[in-house]
């Protein structure tokens, strides 16, 4: 998956569309197919009502960010500050030892 927590993404698609927000949480792919997902600090939100644990207790309403899929949001390049695709390049660091790295598609930065 090319984004990380703490990563902001801009949401191209759905009911928040056009909105920013932190990534706080990454769900990979799972073998059966279900496609990744991601959490992203309020965004999507959904509400949830919930019964009293205990007696004298009032039940609530409580609001809560669910997942989004991945194919739904573009990551916000921190240099220039557009919404970007991802790219990889690859760094040779030491005698043979390689590593890679993330870049902005539009100005080429080191995310």
């Amino acid at each position: 998956m090319k984004l990380r927590k703490g990563d902001m993404v801009l949401i191209i698609s759905g009911k928040d569309r056009g909105r920013k927000g932190k990534i706080l949480k990454t769900f990979p792919t799972r073998r059966d197919g279900y496609p990744s997902r991601i959490l992203v600090e309020g965004i999507n939100l959904r509400k949830k009502h919930q019964k009293p644990k205990r007696t004298g207790e009032k039940g609530q309403i409580v609001t809560f960010s669910a997942p989004v899929n991945v194919p739904n949001v573009k990551l916000v390049c921190p240099k220039c500050g557009k919404a970007t695709r991802v790219g990889y390049k690859i760094m040779s660091k030491v005698k043979g030892q390689k590593s890679k790295v993330r870049v902005c598609k539009k100005c080429g930065q080191e995310i």
